[in-house]
């Protein structure tokens, strides 16, 4: 019987809706929009950290306006999607890292949109997430300037070969020395990630300034996100505080040394911005946001100190959604220095961004956030009562990893808590309050009734396109199983299909390649690691991830075709006949029949 193996690329080669809005106005802000990713809300000094060395954050809290019941999604993607258009996950298509869940739908504009097309100059300078292929790329989004990479990050299959950390050089430090995404073309770069993204984003800012236009700059770093790679230099000081705590006998949390490093990291480059807006002349006119995306992705972070919170990332408790938020803009007249305790979200950031520019789209997509303005300036503000809800991951189905807030009410594991006399979330108090429980139940299923209906449209990749007229598409973006990671890659197990959209009918090449083409590796090829921790390659290491390919099939819509390859191809091409619109395309590895494909998995 032939067996399915995963395919992880494939390449399409050829033989949006963007919002009214009005005229651009003289003297708007700048806006920064800084996105931390998976920075817990107690991974910061000022927030009560017993050690950690944050002082330009710190000081941007106390200058700032700071949130202390700030909400996002409990991981990447879906906060994104909800931070660049307003709208709830479910409603606009990006629930998850990957499964074909990470696209916001192209009916939505971004607020890259909103800016651009009210004359400011819109940049990204970091981590995307929210689609690879056209039209889904930050370019395709609203984005003038582009410095990015593809999927979760450096380490992804998606994003190019010199950036893994499983590549023949055994090299695991994929933050240092990254390829990077520059306006559609990959270009290696010196230097650690984060430090190079801040250099971009000050040079891009420059240039708006030079050129008379106001700028959007979105600034989502990479870091600290897993690999825990921070610099040597950040890594020194947690590495002795270690060292000491150990021999005082004092440890008793262990300290994530790398995790730790990559936040200070952060931080000095936080400073470097502060001093780059100075000497510009920027610092008063320009807002400037900071947030995380998510909790604390280290278990061992949690464990330190997690402002008091159960869960980090992925969790449904208060520390996997309850993060940092700080907006200050000097000549806004904002309530710095103060604290707001109403109950927020990251959807609330596009509209309160809008107001605050002065920015007043013609076709506004409908908002599931609230203008936070008068909270800024210490008005009255008239949403203390709503109820929110947040809801990721593939399925979508009722219940399906989810909470619900209003003020300090939890609703979470069908469970019922109050934050502010329980902020650990210890106690269930359904019976003792059943009609505050109902009200609960009753505004969740109320919401995922609508939302779901949102949540079910699909979203397409086109084919075809005048502005795309090449296309990748990544198992990152297929439906189907989670094929993401290197473990996925090794296991070879996934099977999933793809939406898309023929633009133009005609005859399309079509190639189907286990690896990224970057990597110039066979399909049949064994997958590079580093040397196991454990001892010694063996033989079964040697052959890690070997599968001996024999067949690739692809299916478009009713057209299929199969082609038998042979030992050392690199890809298998097809030539076929496309029918304009909408279809499923799957596509599939076979062994030659008869033969066993069984090699060790070590992900798997």
């Amino acid at each position: 019987m032939k067996k399915r193996i995963a395919l992880l690329f494939v390449a399409l080669c050829l033989i949006g809706l963007t919002p009214d809005v009005e005229a651009e106005d003289q003297g708007r802000p700048n806006v920064i929009v800084i996105l931390a990713d998976d920075q817990g809300y107690g991974d910061i000094r000022s927030n009560g950290h017993p050690f950690i060395r944050t002082p330009n954050m710190d000081k941007l809290c106390q200058e700032s306006v700071r949130f202390t019941d700030f909400h996002v999604a409990p991981m990447c993607t879906p906060t994104r999607g909800q931070l660049l258009t307003g709208v709830d996950a479910m409603k606009n298509g990006a629930t998850a890292v990957c499964q074909g869940r990470s696209m916001v739908r192209r009916e939505i504009p971004t607020i890259a949109n909103y800016f651009g097309d009210a004359g400011y100059r819109t940049i990204i300078s970091g981590k995307w997430h929210l689609g690879d292929s056209y039209p889904y790329r930050p370019q395709d989004r609203g984005f003038q300037e582009v410095l990015s990479f593809r999927a979760w990050g450096l380490p992804s299959l998606a994003s190019h070969w010199d950036n893994s950390t499983i590549n023949e050089d055994n090299d695991i430090n994929a933050y240092n020395n990254p390829t990077l995404e520059h306006n559609g073309v990959d270009k290696k770069y010196e230097g650690y990630v984060t430090d190079i993204l801040f250099d971009h984003a000050m040079e891009q800012m420059k240039k708006s300034k030079d050129a008379g236009k106001p700028f959007f700059l979105y600034l989502p770093t990479p870091t600290p996100h897993t690999p825990n790679i921070g610099p040597q230099k950040n890594n020194e000081f947690y590495a002795k505080l270690k060292k000491k705590r150990i021999q005082e006998g004092t440890l008793d949390k262990d300290i994530d040394v790398a995790y730790y490093g990559m936040i200070e990291n952060i931080d000095d480059n936080l400073g470097r911005l502060e001093r780059f807006l100075k000497e510009q002349g920027l610092k008063e006119e320009t807002i400037l946001v900071y947030l995380s995306d998510n909790g604390t992705q280290s278990f061992r972070a949690e464990g330190v100190y997690n402002a008091g919170m159960r869960g980090k990332k992925r969790s449904m408790w208060e520390g996997g959604h309850r993060v940092p938020l700080y907006i200050r803009w000097g000549k806004g007249k904002l309530q710095h220095g103060s604290d707001v305790k109403e109950l927020t979200q990251v959807q609330d950031l596009l509209p309160t961004l809008l107001n605050l520019a002065d920015i007043k789209p013609k076709n506004l997509y409908p908002q599931d956030g609230t203008d936070l303005t008068p909270l800024l300036k210490g008005e009255e503000w008239s949403h203390g009562d709503r109820v929110l809800t947040a809801q990721f991951n593939v399925k979508g189905s009722k219940w399906d990893w989810c909470v619900t807030m209003k003020g300090p009410w939890r609703l979470a594991h069908h469970k019922l808590y109050n934050i502010e006399s329980d902020p650990h979330q210890d106690t269930d108090l359904s019976k003792e309050h059943p009609e505050v429980f109902k009200e609960m139940q009753d505004a969740y299923l109320s919401w995922h009734q609508e939302a779901h209906k949102e949540f079910l449209k699909k979203r397409y990749i086109d084919l075809g396109h005048p502005k795309a007229p090449s296309t990748i598409l990544y198992a990152s973006d297929w439906e189907g199983d989670y094929c993401d990671n290197e473990g996925g890659l090794t296991a070879s197990r996934g099977f999933g299909k793809w939406y898309v959209d023929v633009i133009k009918p005609g005859k399309y090449r079509i190639e189907l390649s286990r690896w990224p083409f970057e990597s110039g590796k066979a399909l049949d090829e064994r997958l590079y690691l580093r040397q196991p921790s454990w001892g010694k390659r063996n033989d079964k290491w040697k052959t890690l991830g070997v599968r001996p390919i024999a067949k690739g099939s692809v299916k478009i819509g009713d057209v299929q075709e199969s082609k038998e390859s042979k030992k050392g191809d690199k890809l298998i091409s097809f030539e076929l006949e496309l029918k304009e619109g909408k279809q499923e395309l799957l596509s599939t590895f076979f062994d030659a029949e008869g033969k066993n494909s069984a090699v060790l998995t070590m992900f798997g």
